[in-house]
């Protein structure tokens, strides 16, 4: 399960830039049973290696403005420390359901950049996006293909290439130091890492020699419709779980503060 899951993931990576942390956390969580934090920490390591393999054909085509990067890797670090450290201040049951609902609310988000795009060059703003990408990022670790990638069409005047490879690079930044970071706090399976891994590098590999040939624009708009549903499902189930273990326990206590009386 694993192998494909890395494979498939990786392929929607590099056709269209979205998928690192939005599609990964979601389908370990609902498919293989894992906790939030767990799933967190290894989707993060997962999307740098799978972009280690792709920002290096768009360094290489100079289509990484560094200028744009510096703004938005000089606030987005701080902020995926501060996710981190949120992630594990929360019940699990809950976190759960707020990485679904911020999966969800980022795949809306990424399905604007379909409809009209007002443009401007306003690159400085940038430092201000991305602080709270690197918060949603450490928290769930999704945020920079999707968020990220709008918030440069809307800031910039940059070509769409550009976008896609200043994007990338942005993410594989806050993802390695936020994978980073929760693997020191113990949150990572690593066994689970490199079968993701296994399959995914294949993955990476195919989908960035196909990439100029496939419609990644109705593949990207697809890919988001899905992380909606998926996003709405895990917050759903999660939520559920969470009230319905708050009223169980709030239960218990009546009951034992009764027999005590």
């Amino acid at each position: 399960m694993e192998f494909a899951l890395g494979f498939i993931i990786s392929i929607f990576i590099a056709l269209t830039g979205v998928g690192a942390g939005s599609l990964t956390t979601p389908l370990l969580i609902l498919l293989l049973g894992m906790p939030a934090g767990e799933v967190v920490g290894t989707a993060l390591i997962f999307g740098a290696v799978v972009k280690l393999f792709t920002v290096p054909t768009y360094m290489m085509r100079k289509q990484v403005d560094y200028k744009v990067l510096l703004y938005m890797v000089a606030t987005g670090l701080p902020g995926v420390f501060i996710g981190a450290v949120l992630l594990h201040k929360i019940p699990m049951q809950l976190m759960t359901g707020l990485v679904g609902l911020t999966i969800m609310s980022i795949a809306l988000l990424n399905l604007i950049r379909f409809a009209h795009v007002t443009r401007h060059d306003r690159k400085p703003w940038l430092a201000a996006v991305g602080f709270p990408i690197g918060i949603e990022m450490g928290f769930s670790s999704a945020g920079a293909g999707a968020v990220g990638a709008l918030a440069l069409m809307s800031l910039t005047t940059m070509a769409p290439a550009m976008i896609v490879g200043t994007d990338l690079t942005f993410g594989l930044i806050l993802s390695t130091v936020g994978g980073g970071i929760h693997a020191a706090m113990g949150s990572l399976n690593t066994t689970v890492l490199w079968k993701l891994l296994v399959g995914g590098i294949p993955g990476a590999l195919l989908g960035s020699s196909i990439a100029a040939h496939m419609p990644s624009k109705k593949l990207k708009f697809a890919l988001c419709v899905a992380l909606v549903v998926i996003g709405a499902q895990l917050s759903w189930k999660s939520f559920n779980e969470y009230y319905s273990s708050y009223v169980t326990a709030h239960r218990t206590s009546d009951v034992v503060h009764a027999a005590e009386k």
